[in-house]
């Protein structure tokens, strides 16, 4: 096999600024081709005609080239020649015009019945030579231009509150959104929009991908379209399509998407793109051929060991191979370009494991990737969030990810669906879930954000639909209902689907409730999909990928009647910015919780409670049966003591006395508005918590001979950390 360039990294490449980038008077072109025999530029101008300029080779697989008189909004693509030897990975075809990989933006889609495959209908193997040049869309130069608004102060791990959202399903149908900015970056940046956002306690948005990405071909033949946007295309451009009319694709959209973010930060919201940088829009070598696959199929992807096809640990057709330098140094090329000029805050790295492979596929949690990062000042104080697998050998690697990242726990999500559905007995793994799943995380100096909390996200149900239907119902994806995972967890409350039965709805209601409020109330990161404090619903649909409709968009009509389920949300929020004790940073352990001078007063900053006012014994850790329990926690300035109680029936509470409190008062709970008292408990007392409740109490403690009480939605003062 001919040899790749690029391990280990040279200085040429590793010092290359790859890409279009217009100075002195014209635009250098530089692109990393290491098996190429000749790299040719093709400006193609307004009437889509092409002059074409030969690069340079100038080491370390790099072409580079700069053309005078040549500046921003300039159409290009290139031309990549070499051997056509699939035996070797070698797929070149200089007839297919090619996107640059590092282009910021991108213009023009893709026509799925031109001639945009490398090879013949006949046969994966046989180049076609026919020229794709109508059938794809283009690069564009894009000059430099400021970075957006920073956000007013970093927002630390503890407080963050993560809003998972897709930028144009959020805002199709606002109806607060002008018309012609709706599912866009401005409408995105609407006042209106921004309001919901901050009124509801949100410090940070996570959208599904933005960058440039494109439809599968099997998708496209049934009249469909990727609408979540996990098949990328261009790592450095943000999707043409999300830019409002007035904007433009020739680099207009680049500026809409900086004054969104602005608009962010300027109240407070942190931005985190969902990037997808383990696979690509082109699918396996029988797919499209729009871009890596014909500047280096062997260079750019995985292969098996005959280096004819695609070793594809993501389930779509290929997978990105950080083991060479160039595609390491495309992703962090990348993941700088974003933070630095396009002003993101962090990023949420889709099917990560397939990007800590090595050069034998294997699982490396030393990967060079993830020194890179670590050592990358530019990268340091961004949040890194990893979805911790793919589909590859040993891809699960939860819990695994070291001290700088953060992780989607699917650990909490089946285990908070399973508990409110009664499909799990007993309370012992509800603490460990709550208390920020220790035994998962809790090791290596990891801290307690290191588990990002959620019940819900983009793939599968959403809360609303989670209590409706037993069974998905994805026959809008023309898959006759085999797509999307039959795992659900879900609990229909004895009917399919909406009715309008009030017993069932109020059922359903109270179920959501007790969803959210496990999710805010637990340590770690909680992530809030989009829609579920209003009551959104996909009908059943739990892999609505391809739906680009009503399905998938947010109705905001919905919270009329889901107002309770938005008040508890907000409250909830309310309650946890304002108390660091709900928003830990770091692991709670059995101690003694001391005043300033260190001195003991005489409860621990966290204790587990049973119905009758005693600490769990080891017996009751056991019981199967057991539905009920109490969190308390305190600090040297305030305390909380929240139940969660899972059983159908109401229970009798003893709230406990000193030391844990000399006082107590409801802050919020899951159920109707009347069904807990408002006044002053006083320890000792009982009260009657109604079945499927989940309750917060604010505890009067003292510190040292001062008592601090817990007043209903106000911080505590002093308000000093344990």
């Amino acid at each position: 096999m001919t040899a790749l360039v690029g391990q280990p990294e040279g200085a040429v490449l590793e010092d290359a600024r790859l890409g279009a980038h217009v100075h002195e008077g014209g635009t250098t072109f530089a692109l990393w081709a290491p098996r190429a025999t000749r790299v040719e530029l093709a400006l193609v101008d307004e009437q889509r005609r092409q002059t074409n300029h030969d690069l340079v080779e100038v080491g370390d697989g790099v072409w580079e080239l700069h053309v005078p008189g040549i500046g921003a909004g300039q159409r290009y693509g290139y031309r990549v020649h070499g051997n056509w030897s699939p035996e070797t990975g070698e797929r070149f075809n200089p007839a297919k015009l090619l996107l640059d990989p590092y282009a910021r933006a991108i213009t023009g889609g893709v026509d799925y019945s031109g001639p945009i495959t490398d090879h013949t209908t006949e046969s994966n193997f046989l180049p076609d030579l026919t020229d794709s040049f109508a059938a794809v869309p283009l690069s564009v130069v894009v000059d430099d231009s400021p970075p957006p608004t920073p956000l007013p102060r970093p927002i630390p791990l503890p407080e963050l509150v993560i809003y998972e959202t897709h930028l144009k399903g959020y805002t199709r149908q606002h109806p607060s959104v002008p018309e012609h900015l709706r599912g866009t970056y401005a409408g995105m940046a609407y006042p209106a929009v921004i309001d919901h956002l901050v009124e509801l306690g949100v410090n940070a948005v996570e959208f599904l991908p933005l960058h440039h990405f494109i439809s599968e071909p099997f998708v496209v033949g049934r009249g469909l379209t990727n609408y979540w946007g996990y098949n990328t295309l261009g790592f450095f451009a943000p999707h043409a399509a999300y830019s409002s009319s007035t904007s433009g694709t020739l680099g207009g959209q680049v500026a809409e998407f900086k004054q969104m973010v602005s608009a962010l930060h300027a109240r407070g919201i942190a931005v985190i793109l969902d990037v997808v940088y383990n696979h690509t829009g082109e699918g396996g070598h029988d797919g499209p051929t729009l871009s890596f696959r014909g500047i280096d199929h062997g260079a750019y992807y995985r292969l098996t060991d005959d280096h004819r096809n695609d070793y594809d640990v993501t389930g779509c057709g290929n997978a990105v191979d950080t083991s060479n330098a160039g595609v390491l140094k495309l992703v962090l090329d990348s993941l700088r370009y974003w933070a630095s000029d396009m002003g993101v805050d962090g990023f949420r790295f889709d099917l990560q494991t397939t990007l800590i492979r090595d050069a034998a596929h294997h699982v490396d949690q030393n990967h060079l990737f993830k020194q890179l990062v670590a050592a990358d000042p530019v990268l340091a104080d961004k949040v890194m969030i990893s979805e911790p697998w793919d589909l590859g050998p040993y891809g699960y690697q939860v819990g695994r990810w070291g001290p700088d990242w953060s992780e989607w726990n699917d650990r909490f999500r089946g285990f908070t669906r399973d508990f409110w559905r009664g499909a799990i007995g007993g309370v012992q793994e509800l603490a460990t879930r709550l208390s920020g799943s220790s035994d998962i995380f809790d090791h290596g100096g990891r801290p307690v954000t290191a588990s990002v909390n959620f019940v819900t996200a983009h793939d599968g149900f959403t809360m609303r639909d989670i209590v409706t239907y037993d069974l998905k119902h994805n026959e809008a994806n023309a898959e006759r209902n085999r797509d999307g995972a039959d795992d659900n967890r879900s609990w229909n409350h004895g009917y399919e689907g909406e009715t309008d039965d009030p017993r069932i709805v109020a059922s359903r209601q109270r179920t959501a409730r007790n969803l959210m409020a496990t999710l805010l109330l637990s340590a770690g990161v909680p992530m809030i999909l989009a829609g579920d404090e209003l009551g959104r619903t996909q009908g059943g649909n739990n892999n609505a990928y391809c739906q680009d409709s009503p399905v998938s968009w947010v109705n905001w009509l919905t919270r009329e009647d889901w107002a309770d389920q938005e008040e508890l949300t907000r409250t909830l929020l309310k309650l946890r910015a304002e108390h660091r004790l709900l928003r830990p940073d770091r692991w709670r352990y059995h101690g003694e919780v001391t005043d300033a001078a260190g001195h003991g007063l005489g409860r621990s900053p966290v204790a587990w409670f049973t119905e009758s006012g005693t600490e769990m014994t080891t017996d009751q850790w056991h019981d199967p049966g057991r539905r009920t329990l109490g969190m308390y926690l305190s600090d040297r300035a305030e305390g909380f003591l929240v139940w969660f109680h899972a059983g159908w029936d109401p229970i009798e509470l003893s709230l406990p006395g000193a030391p844990w409190a000399r006082g107590y008062r409801v802050m919020a709970h899951t159920g109707l508005p009347n069904e807990l008292p408002r006044k002053r408990l006083a320890p000792g007392s009982t009260i009657t918590l109604p079945g499927r409740t989940v309750a917060v109490l604010g505890a009067e403690v003292r510190i040292g001979a001062q008592l601090v009480t817990v007043s209903p939605l106000s911080p505590l003062s002093p308000s000093e950390p344990a």
